[in-house]
């Protein structure tokens, strides 16, 4: 199979890819980078395209939707009380400011 080509993928995969590209597109990430993000995720995922050889419909676990969230924990957790005291005030006046 040629790179690029996506016939291996199901429906699903490929739904899924969309709706990850459009969030990167969303967040100002040209078209073909998204694509090619969206593609990477689902990879990561998935293993790859499902359409044929054993092990189609195994559950994956979504690995990558579990990710987020690690990084910040742990930077946060990291700093003084006050830093994020400071932090979430910042973080307040701003949006107060915007709202207004």
């Amino acid at each position: 199979m040629p790179r690029g080509e996506k016939s291996a993928y199901t429906d699903k995969q490929e739904r899924k890819a969309d709706h990850i590209a459009e969030g990167y597109e969303e967040r100002g990430v040209s078209d073909k980078e998204a694509e090619r993000r969206a593609w990477a995720t689902v990879n990561k995922d998935d293993g790859g395209g499902k359409k044929s050889g054993s092990g189609r419909g195994k559950h994956t676990g979504h690995p990558a939707a579990h990710k987020g969230g690690r990084k910040g924990g742990a930077a946060s957790a990291s700093r003084s009380k006050a830093d994020r005291s400071a932090a979430a005030k910042k973080g307040w006046e701003t949006r107060r400011k915007k709202a207004g």
